[in-house]
């Protein structure tokens, strides 16, 4: 049998927001080798708003997300379960500096999931950067307002569809490893980076955490993607598995920053 006979073709599609750490400059060449991989289950430990989940072309039967972010795994649940009722919710919203300080001050603990996953998108979509911790509001002269529900709809709709089948998880990556760990898999880790590990959150990822996964990556069933900064510790703790170096630009104000990374796999 064919060893990609299991898979089917699906369409990419856009992310529902920006986030930093998004992989838009390298999602081509990481989807690519994506494919060549033979899988039965794709599992991503740190989908994020989906920057490589959205973009393949090729998918398994079995395609598991998660996140350890509650507002990220809470906006996949209700776009792939609830989606026209959070469609209702977001109809009459509109892009404004102080509904979006309304909204950061805002608890999330005490909302709906619906008003939580539409908080949270509101302010991914309108977030300077796509920034998660230190959100500001971000301002574009050159272009249409970040949270225009006519141009959204078709994009989320597109991604309600994709979801379909789809496992969703909010697991710590170690957790999330251990449950899905077999022959057949395919985890693909995009964790934050070396010296960013504060810009998901405090208590989201802590440094220590990169030698616990190189280690546990070098005992897996199944097989794995990594994609991390290119800083001399990285290269250090994850000496001995196949890696190829990638350039990339790292969006900041008023243009790009060139930068190194570094696609490990094992």
């Amino acid at each position: 049998m064919d060893k990609f006979a299991q898979m089917r073709s699906v369409d990419p599609t856009r992310t529902p927001a920006g986030y930093i750490g998004g992989k838009r400059n390298l999602a081509k060449r990481i989807t690519a080798l994506i494919e060549t991989i033979p899988h039965t289950t794709y599992a991503e430990a740190f989908v994020g708003m989906g920057g490589i989940f959205l973009k393949r072309r090729l998918a398994p039967r079995a395609e598991v997300i998660n996140d350890y972010s509650g507002d990220v795994a809470n906006l996949f649940r209700i776009l792939q379960r609830h989606y026209p009722q959070f469609m209702e919710t977001l109809k009459f919203q509109l892009s404004g500096r102080r509904e979006f300080d309304r909204l950061m001050a805002s608890d999330p603990a005490t909302l709906t999931d619906l008003e939580r996953a539409g908080r949270f998108l509101y302010l991914q979509r309108l977030a300077f950067g796509g920034k998660v911790a230190g959100r500001s509001f971000g301002v574009d002269v050159s272009s249409s307002a970040g949270f225009n529900i006519i141009t959204l709809a078709p994009q989320l709709d597109a991604i309600h569809q994709r979801l379909a089948g789809v496992t969703i998880e909010n697991l710590r990556w170690q957790d999330f490893l251990t449950r899905y760990d077999r022959a057949g898999t395919l985890f693909y880790l995009d964790p934050p980076y070396w010296g960013s590990e504060d810009d998901y959150g405090k208590a989201m990822f802590g440094r220590d955490q990169f030698e616990d996964m190189a280690s546990r990556l070098r005992g897996l069933e199944g097989r794995f993607i990594l994609s991390i900064n290119d800083v001399p510790e990285v290269r250090e703790l994850f000496a001995g598995f196949d890696r190829v170096e990638a350039e990339t630009t790292y969006s900041v104000q008023g243009g790009g920053q060139k930068a190194r990374e570094l696609v490990i796999t094992g």
